[in-house]
């Protein structure tokens, strides 16, 4: 037994609310059950409840025994003493206010069906990868559907505070928060950290200024990555290095020091090299990049904002000094893919938010263009009944796996209540 179900019981009276009686043997009606508060202090506030001939207006606090009110130490918290009601699974104790009153006690095991508990035994019961594996696939469609928009907007307040925070950094700096937001997203999951760093490191009114010259911004960028460090007999690489320590000198800039960028188990195309001549050649070829992408409105504008390809260099090399078979190295289509998922969105969902814009559904027609993502977690997902169709099903199930599932917060999602309400 865990006290997040007995916040579930109360919260939607999922016990015999007609008969109850405190412990010692009072009459209690409930009128509200009060609002569920997840902060510090009691667990539902301003609740609403009639204890024998008084009406009560006040706080509810529950937990597993009674005793656990003195493990707590809330008999030293002022904020406990507006409590009007102790909810407990098994009272053992009695509980006193500071003015040597009693607290009212509901033992609810009393009162809560055999079902029920059977059901919530069944949800928690040891798991190989998520508690409900076995019943997931058979909650109502509606149901699931709902659910999936409510972690899709979670999972995307929970990106626009990092935005908010990068904003906050850049003096409110949008262009300069996308340029932090893309470069990341170029980098994918094994550079996207030090690509991140690298973006952070350059001032982006120097990516202005140096816009039009694609030579230097890709000198700037390449050696504040440190990939300008060693001698090379290359001609292009020394062309860059001498544009790189000009740039430094002329707007007085230091030079950084970031971990060196990953080439390891990387497909020659996802190189750090060829990923951020792209990256320089995009700022190159794209002016005021932050005011077309924050209108973006098709899976085919974003396509077309974003064929860009590397440098003439690069065409017929991965790295410095050695030449391979030339090749145009553009964006693929899976690769905007996933700056329109981790990027575009957020991006457009954290401007409106700033400018008190509705823009929900256009969001979610977005995604719903998209091919599903391919990852372990999906796959998994699919194993148990769960097949998605869309990135916008791939991105809730990555909330609800890594904010629900992961935190075993079973009785905070909705598959997880409407499984206990199956009899």
């Amino acid at each position: 037994m865990k006290e997040d179900f007995l916040h579930y019981l109360w919260k939607f009276k999922k016990f015999d609310s007609l008969n109850l009686k405190t412990f010692n043997n009072e009459e209690i009606t409930i009128v509200n059950v009060g609002q569920y508060l997840e902060l510090a202090g009691p667990d539902f506030f301003n609740a609403q409840i009639t204890i024998g001939n008084q009406k009560w207006a006040g706080n509810v606090e529950i937990h597993l025994k009674s005793s656990d009110w003195y493990v707590h130490h809330h008999e030293r918290d002022e904020a406990y003493e507006n409590v009007i009601l102790h909810v407990v699974w098994e009272h053992d104790s009695e509980i006193f206010r500071k003015n040597n009153t009693e607290i009212p006690v509901l033992e609810l095991k009393k009162y809560v069906d055999a079902v029920t508990i059977s059901n919530y035994q069944s949800l928690i019961s040891p798991k190989s990868w998520i508690f409900c594996e076995k019943q997931i696939k058979d909650v109502d469609a509606f149901v699931f559907k709902n659910w999936k928009e409510r972690l899709f907007f979670e999972r995307l307040e929970r990106k626009s505070k990092s935005i908010f925070d990068l904003l906050e950094q850049t003096n409110h700096d949008w262009e300069a928060v996308l340029f932090c937001l893309i470069a990341k997203n170029f980098g994918l999951n094994t550079n996207g950290d030090i690509f991140f760093k690298i973006s952070q490191s350059i001032p982006f009114s120097i990516i202005r200024k140096e816009s039009f010259e694609k030579e230097n911004l890709e000198a700037l960028i390449f050696g504040t990555a440190g990939l300008l460090d060693l001698e090379k007999e290359d001609t292009y690489f020394k062309d860059l290095k001498f544009r790189y320590f000009y740039l430094l000198h002329k707007y007085q800039l230091e030079k950084n020091c970031i971990e060196p960028v990953q080439f390891f188990k990387h497909r020659p195309d996802n190189f750090p090299t060829i990923r951020l001549s792209q990256l320089a050649n995009l700022y190159h070829s794209q002016q005021n990049l932050f005011s077309k992408i924050s209108s973006l409105n098709s899976l085919k504008s974003c396509y077309d904002l974003f064929q860009v390809s590397t440098s003439e260099y690069w065409l017929n090399h991965y790295q410095f000094d050695k030449e391979s078979p030339k090749k145009r190295k553009s964006l693929s289509k899976s690769f905007i893919d996933l700056i329109v998922i981790n990027t575009i969105i957020p991006l457009q969902f954290a401007y409106s938010k700033s400018q008190g814009k509705e823009i929900s559904e256009d969001l979610i027609q977005l995604l719903i263009e998209l091919s599903p993502e391919k990852n372990i977690i999906i796959d998994k997902f699919k194993s148990f009944g769960i097949v998605s169709t869309t990135a916008f099903d791939t991105q809730s199930l990555l909330q609800l796996k890594k904010e629900y599932c992961n935190a075993s917060k079973c009785l905070a999602c909705a598959v997880g209540t409407e499984l206990l309400k199956k009899s």
